[in-house]
């Protein structure tokens, strides 16, 4: 996925605060406790986490100023924080045509831990979107994790797919289907949750182009989001961190699922599309 050299980017909707504080987390953050997040991975809620949060401490907040750095898509091209400004950018372009009311959410770039609207939150716990302060946070190290750990290919589209992700969970937010749940299983409310933000990710991949920031897709980089999609599914973290799968407890769906769904909105290009809640999965 590659910016168009001379697009404006607004670094406005990014707040990065990484360095801002000393967070320690037990285990030693996200390379030693990502097994507790993991089930929270690509939309879940830190206020679930509290229990093993409780040695956190956060920084201060003190901003990093991008506006300098984060100027055009060259720079985009060039820096992954440029890049995340980059995408939210063009994703929030496109949901501001299509949602009446659409209002922006900023993006959080932290690293260690973060104070939030949904409470405290470790990186163990990957990207998240918060509907209390309608905020999406990220630590950049998830996407070392994700191919380091989860396996997945990684790349720029597969970076964005995390991204579009969860800015799915605000359109979610804004229409009014996300809703708490704490039922589990491979037909769950949860599980129909993700599944639509998969498909509002892959809306966007088949319109970001339109979007005004970004070079055509190549196939190649659309292979990146539906690894990065097979990736995080409910069935291949549980084969990989405890050798069993267990569908009862699925939170986000399968790899299949979550490619399937993925693929349905890229496809489409129409959120119309992207109903899980009254379909078969």
């Amino acid at each position: 996925m590659t910016f168009r050299r001379r697009v404006r980017l607004d670094p406005g909707q990014v707040r990065d605060i990484r360095g801002s504080g000393r967070g320690l987390a037990i285990g030693g953050g996200l390379g030693g406790i990502v097994l507790i997040g993991i089930i929270l991975l690509l939309g879940g809620n830190p206020a679930d986490l509290a229990p093993v949060l409780d040695s956190v401490t956060v920084g201060t907040g003190q901003e990093n100023d991008l506006s300098e750095e984060c100027r055009t898509g060259s720079d985009a091209n060039t820096r992954e924080d440029c890049r995340i400004v980059g995408y939210v950018n063009s994703i929030q372009v496109y949901w501001g045509g299509r949602i009446q009311g659409y209002t922006l959410a900023p993006t959080t770039l932290y690293s260690d831990a973060v104070s939030t609207g949904c409470g405290t939150a470790s990186s163990a716990v990957g990207p998240f979107y918060c509907p209390q302060d309608e905020t999406v946070y990220i630590d950049l190290g998830f996407f070392d994790a994700l191919t380091s750990r989860l396996g997945a290919e990684g790349g720029p589209l597969a970076e964005a797919y995390v991204m579009a992700h969860e800015y799915g969970h605000h359109v979610q937010d804004l229409i009014g289907v996300l809703q708490p749940s704490s039922e589990t299983g491979a037909d769950s409310y949860s599980v129909r949750t993700e599944l639509q933000a998969d498909c509002f990710a892959g809306v966007w991949i088949a319109n970001a182009v339109q979007t005004g920031y970004l070079e055509p897709i190549t196939a190649d980089q659309l292979a990146q989001a539906t690894d990065a999609a097979a990736a995080v599914g409910d069935d291949r973290i549980q084969a990989t961190t405890s050798g069993q799968v267990n569908p009862e407890t699925w939170t986000h769906g399968s790899s299949e699922q979550r490619q399937a769904w993925l693929m349905r909105g890229h496809d489409t290009g129409d959120p119309a599309q992207c109903d899980t809640f009254n379909t078969d999965l």
